[in-house]
């Protein structure tokens, strides 16, 4: 008879979503460096590191006329199956660039079993402003450790020339030689 009269504490979920906290393990995400290169460098440490074997790597060598990431190698194939994922956080342990992180997007389910596979476009954090999109060369000077470092902090102009020259309809293309003139230098 106590419980009659207490309020209702109910959620509306789908109509008002509540707050997740600022550390909950969510969806996963492949980070950027300021100029557009990608992370991952697929070291695989993150596939290894996972308990539920939900996450599958598969490296490649960068090369001149496609570089993606900093250094020798880049993420080829990246996948995680979110049927098998138990969102430990293991894999964001392991990885030493920092390329994967979890974000408070927790809404993950769908229709098909297909569709949670997610791929590598999926994973991949969109293009920020004066980003320019992978394959481009490295900021001219500079090594994979000076990306490591943070001392990249925008795009280069040798690489939005190289850009320009190889892919003159890049849509990133206008944004990013903004931003590298505003800079005003190399790195």
């Amino acid at each position: 008879m106590a419980t009659l009269f207490k309020p209702v504490v109910t959620e509306q979920y789908p109509r008002e979503k509540a707050p997740v906290e600022p550390r909950f393990h969510g969806r996963h995400q492949l980070n950027r460096h300021p100029d557009g290169l990608e992370k991952c460098i697929g070291c695989e440490l993150c596939a290894w590191a996972c308990p539920a074997d939900a996450i599958f790597v598969e490296g490649a060598n960068n090369t001149p006329e496609a570089q993606y990431s900093p250094g020798e190698r880049y993420g080829a194939v990246y996948q995680i199956n979110y049927l098998r994922c138990i969102f430990c956080g293991l894999c964001i342990e392991a990885c030493p660039t920092r390329a994967l992180t979890m974000t408070n997007e927790f809404e993950l389910a769908d229709q098909t079993r297909e569709k949670l596979i997610f791929t590598k476009d999926d994973l991949l954090a969109p293009l920020r402003e004066g980003m320019l999109a992978a394959p481009h060369p490295m900021a001219e000077g500079t090594t994979d450790g000076s990306y490591y470092r943070g001392e990249v902090t925008g795009p280069a102009r040798n690489s939005v020339e190289w850009v320009r020259e190889n892919r003159p309809d890049e849509p990133s293309l206008d944004s990013a030689a903004a931003a590298a003139e505003r800079s005003g230098a190399t790195k």
